[in-house]
């Protein structure tokens, strides 16, 4: 097979292989070295109690013994049993047997990937009750990888000037900061941005589709939630076509108005409420002036918050056929699923560009002889490499890996130039999922190990796609070597 021919001068090879699996984050690329566990009962949810979720009237906590609530009644039979205002929905999921309950702290951070037994790495459902602080950079980072790679995302916000620590910062502008100043992606990742609206009151209705996992879930069926002054979303289907809206302010309907929302993000699901007050219940610590919204007869709140975090946990039977998901049904055989992942039988069963897979010996296998190499000329450029792949509906774990080498002759330490995405796409071509956008800010020696959740496209041919972007000088080099996709 002909060598891969790059105008530039050849690099040494290399002289280190990173064999084990580690956590690398550099510039605006988060590079993954483990998958979250896959969801096992019972579901880990952790709720965060670290940006201000208890400042002035707020008292949205499941439990003052933090962060095990199990602290404080270890088998509660009532809300009251547990101390804060979203008690009601914490002793709910605990009454099930299926769920492991925890709260971060207040002056803890989130993390993920560390050692803390409050690291994301550790749950498969975050929950953010109206955070009134910002998240830091790493925060960030944190919460989108997690996403990213399984795990749920709760937001919950409330109406636009609810600054209840007066530092400057409001529910709406945090959440809206998360998804659009961060590290892995800044792009509009779950395909909705928060409305800086405070609309008084109104009972939003839930759109007709008996099929949704969160309208129609385990703990009841939903018909209608609660504003008592509180928010909406604006969708951008556009952006991310998972995005679907649930229940809208009343005269609302589409894109506009989405009261409760949910979406997707890589192998990760998303939920939004636009107000607080439907998860209050009104039995929070002394002194707070609070509203039972919980059990508010013109709503069904707690069906509502229960069904969405059963949904995000993965403990839903029916993904409802937002996420590309399959059933759970069928049966499963633990396997390696990709052909040639190694690239030892050259281009067969990759698409990829001309040149792509080769025994060049400018770049370096991390095993055997071949490798597939993108990009790398120094000139404007995009390669490809993609196989489609059908995930069996009844595996549980799907785990995608891939060994990545990057170099770059480019200098700046801010700036990304030349990219390589990875991505998920279904038999139309459309993008499912995003995993990683990698960039010359990421080039290091040696290969390193990227890992990710596919758990939530079973069911489905998908084709995995690595697309490499090369800016007009200056060359940057993706080096792929030894992918895999086990099931089981």
């Amino acid at each position: 097979m002909p060598g891969h021919t790059r105008p530039h001068r050849p690099r040494r090879r290399l002289s280190a292989v990173l064999a084990g699996i580690g956590l690398l984050v550099t510039g605006t690329a988060v590079q993954v070295a483990a998958t979250p566990a896959a969801a096992a009962t019972p579901h880990r949810i952790l709720f965060d109690n670290a940006h201000a979720e208890t400042a002035g009237n707020a008292d949205w906590i499941i439990s003052t013994s933090q962060p095990d609530p199990l602290g404080e009644d270890s088998s509660p039979s009532s809300e009251s049993d547990w101390t804060g205002a979203i008690s009601s929905w914490g002793v709910a999921l605990q009454q099930t047997g299926d769920y492991s309950l925890k709260t971060l702290p207040s002056g803890s951070s989130l993390s993920y990937g560390g050692s803390s037994t409050t690291d994301l790495s550790n749950f498969d459902t975050l929950v953010l009750p109206e955070p009134n602080t910002l998240f830091t950079t790493a925060e960030k980072t944190a919460i989108m990888t997690f996403v990213q790679n399984g795990g749920g995302l709760f937001m919950v916000s409330d109406h636009t000037g609810a600054d209840r620590n007066n530092d400057g910062e409001d529910a709406v502008e945090i959440l809206n900061d998360l998804m659009t100043n961060n590290s892995v992606d800044s792009t509009d990742p779950f395909g909705f941005s928060i409305d800086s609206l405070s609309i008084s009151s109104d009972y939003p209705s839930a759109i007709s589709d008996s099929s949704d996992p969160v309208l129609h879930g385990s703990f009841g069926t939903v018909t209608k939630s609660l504003i008592a002054s509180g928010t909406t979303a604006t969708l951008k289907p556009a952006d991310n076509a998972n995005v679907k809206g649930l229940l809208y302010r009343t005269g609302y309907s589409g894109n506009t108005g989405a009261f409760f929302a949910t979406s997707t993000f890589g192998s990760g699901r998303v939920a939004f409420w636009g107000d607080s007050s439907p998860i209050d219940d009104d039995t929070g610590q002394s002194g707070n002036t609070l509203y039972d919204g919980w059990n508010d007869s013109g709503a069904t709140n707690a069906a509502l918050a229960l069904n969405a975090t059963e949904w995000l946990a993965g403990a839903s039977d029916d993904d409802g056929g937002d996420d590309g998901g399959g059933d759970d049904g069928g049966t499963c055989t633990a396997a390696q699923l990709l052909g040639n992942n190694g690239f030892e039988s050259g281009s067969s069963t990759w698409s990829a560009t001309s040149g792509v897979i080769t025994s060049s010996s400018s770049e370096s296998a991390r095993t055997g002889s071949y490798y597939a190499w993108l990009d790398g000329y120094g000139s404007a450029h995009t390669d490809t490499l993609s196989q489609s792949v059908t995930i069996p509906s009844g595996c549980t774990t799907a785990a995608l890996s891939f060994y990545l080498h990057i170099d770059t002759a480019e200098t700046t330490t801010s700036t990304a130039y030349d990219t390589l995405k990875v991505q998920v796409l279904n038999s139309s071509g459309t993008v499912l999922g995003t995993l990683a956008t990698y960039s010359n800010l990421n080039a290091a020696s040696g290969y390193t190990q990227r890992s990710f959740s596919l758990a939530s496209y079973a069911g489905q041919t998908v084709t995995l796609k690595f697309t490499g972007t090369e800016g007009s000088t200056l060359q940057t080099s993706f080096v792929i070597d030894d992918t895999a996709l086990n099931v089981g």
